[in-house]
């Protein structure tokens, strides 16, 4: 598929006034019928390509907060009646991520050529997944789009501020990790080896801490670069292993469900997803079997993706969805049974979805700021027994060599 670039181009309007500007095209073509669709008539040899596509190399990445964006704007657009291909227009001109702009107007592109709407996401996956693309094609298909794109935006919405909570609770401590370690190192490489210098023309022996922090110190500034370099190859090798790993993977996801508070954390952010995802799914219309899918894919987590795609199973040889969670109540909250179970009955199934969805992710955000206040009191005390272990440790023998000289 052609990539989008920037062309300049030059033309006459129809009064004859020589004009001027750029365009966001897949070739010099689609720019010369984009400007007689202005009424806009190209001087031969004067349409051309700036530079090459950003898309996928150079500039800001494409991030989830911008594919929200995206969602969140169309829908508005689409609410006030604007035409959708105008509405690519609007989104993509405006946008200051030039490489979302290029994709919005290959989007664009597509669609003018005949295609549908999500059938030109479908060709962006790394940015449109299944779900994006289904609840589109949804929209399409009953003549609801712009009602769907506004489920879309809230779920995107949702969706990404439940994974900035969690980052957040897991920001923090990495950071004052990080620069505990860099401290420690400094003060083990620089500042210890300057008082193991006054220390040797004390003709005494060191105290046993004092003698271990400096043998320590000896060991990082003659070794310290096998550390680090060993520090960077686990790194190295444990994402390695989590990328192209399946058994690694799952492995790690039922580790991290059992890590104390941590663990419960993602747990509620599982089962937040779970219900947000297949409360969206089934509102646009999507059968439970079908959603089932792209919600197992959304999961997040291995333990639970293997769960839905077995309650996809049992849905689809006749067993209620409410049933099929029950047989798996250590996974699946016995509230959320029960709000399933009256949905189906009451045939309000999304509503109650959406109202689990929301209490779980209220869960998890008291969870976050319960986690930052009980890991800032744990953090205080590690970086006291850490740096302040090193300082008593080179004060030792001054107050050692105070003792000697009262006495």
């Amino acid at each position: 598929m052609a990539q989008a670039a920037t062309y300049a181009w030059e033309g006459k309007n129809k009064q004859g006034k020589v004009i001027r500007g750029e365009t966001t095209a897949t070739s010099i073509d689609a720019v010369k019928a984009e400007l007689r669709k202005r009424g806009v008539t190209p001087k031969p040899g004067k349409v051309k390509r700036k530079g090459k596509s950003l898309l996928g190399g150079k500039g800001k990445k494409i991030t989830p907060s911008d594919i929200a964006v995206f969602s969140r704007q169309m829908a508005t657009m689409m609410k006030a009646g604007v035409p959708l291909v105008q509405a690519f227009d609007i989104v993509g001109q405006g946008h200051s991520n030039k490489n979302m702009t290029e994709m919005i107007m290959q989007v664009k592109a597509d669609v003018e050529a005949g295609g549908t709407f999500a059938n030109a996401l479908s060709k962006h996956p790394l940015h449109f997944d299944d779900l994006f693309v289904n609840l589109v094609d949804a929209g399409e298909a009953s003549g609801a789009l712009e009602e769907l794109l506004d489920k879309i935006a809230t779920y995107k919405e949702k969706t990404e501020a439940l994974k900035s909570k969690i980052k957040k609770a897991l920001t923090y401590p990495i950071a004052v990790l990080v620069v505990a370690i860099v401290v420690t190192a400094i003060l083990l490489i620089f500042v210890v080896p300057t008082f193991a210098g006054l220390f040797e023309g004390f003709g005494a022996e060191l105290p046993a801490f004092t003698q271990m922090v400096v043998n320590l110190s000896d060991f990082m500034i003659e070794s310290g670069w096998l550390v680090a370099l060993g520090i960077g190859a686990v790194f190295t090798a444990f994402i390695q292993t989590k990328k192209r790993s399946r058994k690694f993977r799952e492995k790690l996801d039922v580790i991290v469900l059992k890590i104390p508070a941590f663990g419960a954390l993602i747990y509620n952010s599982a089962i937040a997803r779970f219900s947000r995802t297949l409360s969206t799914m089934f509102s646009a219309g999507v059968p439970l079997v079908d959603a089932m899918s792209s919600v197992a894919g959304s999961a997040g987590n291995s333990v639970f993706s293997k769960e839905i795609l077995r309650v996809r199973d049992d849905i689809a040889s006749g067993t209620t969805l409410q049933a099929s969670l029950a047989q798996n109540k250590a996974l699946f909250p016995n509230m959320l049974v029960q709000m399933v179970g009256i949905g189906e009955e009451s045939g309000a199934l999304d509503d109650m979805l959406a109202k689990v969805a929301d209490y779980y992710e209220d869960a998890v955000d008291d969870a976050v700021d319960n986690l930052t206040a009980l890991m800032e009191p744990l953090i205080m005390s590690f970086l006291a027994v850490v740096i302040g272990g090193l300082v008593i440790a080179m004060y030792l023998p001054v107050f050692k060599m105070g003792e000697v000289v009262a006495q």
